[in-house]
């Protein structure tokens, strides 16, 4: 599995802006702040300068490889895709906007939006020195209202955001935020089954307001996982020693656990086979669960079929089939 890491660019505005703080008090802040998310509470825990400094240095590398690998997933479905416009809600410290600005060089224009002061402050003073971002249009208020208000762009994101929405303001954000959309619209969420369910209710809605589904799924059907299962894509990135301080880990590595959809309203070609977990290798026989046109599906690469096993074997969870 490759490791997904934060831009250069990135990287060094944050160790700027990182420069003489305290580890243990930005690692409480964390702290609190992750409690504060989990119990419900959203992005309200962040209320200072420090506060979103210690959530940008804690949240925004696995963010940021998330949203990577479904903008790759995206582009590999659609290599002509060639957004020149971006919609970035709930943008927070923008990084989003970042991986967007990496992915696709064809974007010229950055817009976003937030209604938490400090994240936007430090989207800002981040992206100062950056060629690319430099001058985004950053907008500060309730998420709804300045959406309602935007510009159409050809790619919409959203990423980690609606779970801070109720189910009603969902059903308006999804609406809205489709109806900004010229061609694609990317949703990302925590990868648990409170996130997948989320993910779930705002595709079927979309699906029939004319969306088409270009990643991670193959079709546009109901998902063909029951409970308990549920779908969900696992990015590798790596943790520098603050990193690793903050989030009070051993290893030098993350596994960010994210589920997603990518909607889109451009003719969306034949989709391959999704692989839905890390598929299992034995000396028999290659195993993986796939998601198809036609459903959930267990292939099975015998070692004996030599091409096929050690196709299977190059396999990683979510590659395409």
């Amino acid at each position: 599995m490759t490791c997904a890491a934060l831009p250069a660019e990135l990287a060094a505005a944050l160790t700027r802006k990182s420069h003489g703080l305290s580890l243990s008090d930005a690692a409480s802040r964390a702290g609190a702040m992750s409690q504060t998310y989990r119990s419900g509470g959203g992005s309200t825990a962040i209320r200072s300068e420090a506060d979103a400094l210690a959530y940008a240095l804690a949240r925004m590398p696995a963010t940021y490889a998330a949203v990577a690998a479904c903008l790759d997933a995206l582009a590999a479905q659609r290599p002509g895709f060639a957004p020149q416009t971006l919609l970035d809600c709930g943008a927070g410290p923008g990084t989003a906007s970042w991986a967007a600005a990496e992915r696709f060089d064809t974007l010229l224009s950055f817009a976003l939006l937030d209604a938490n002061a400090a994240l936007r402050a430090l989207a800002l003073d981040l992206m100062q020195g950056s060629a690319r971002l430099a001058a985004p249009a950053y907008g500060h208020g309730d998420a709804l209202a300045l959406l309602a208000k935007a510009d159409p762009a050809e790619l919409v994101i959203a990423s980690y955001m609606i779970n801070e929405l109720s189910e009603t303001q969902r059903n308006v954000f999804a609406d809205l935020a489709w109806a900004k959309t010229t061609d694609t619209l990317l949703i990302v969420e925590p990868g648990t089954p409170a996130g997948y369910a989320r993910i779930l209710a705002l595709r079927a809605r979309l699906i029939t307001q004319g969306a088409q589904v270009a990643a991670p799924c193959p079709h546009d059907n109901g998902c063909p996982l029951s409970a308990p299962d549920w779908c969900h894509f696992t990015q590798r990135l790596p943790r520098s020693r603050a990193h690793q301080h903050l989030k009070g880990a051993e290893l030098a590595y993350e596994d960010e656990k994210f589920s997603y959809v990518a909607l889109t309203r451009a003719a969306v070609a034949p989709r391959p086979a999704r692989v839905l977990a890390q598929p299992v290798t034995t000396k028999i026989a290659v195993t993986a669960k796939l998601c198809t046109a036609a459903g959930l599906d267990i292939a099975v690469a015998p070692r004996r079929n030599k091409p096929d096993y050690a196709r299977f074997r190059k396999l990683d969870w979510g590659d395409t089939v």
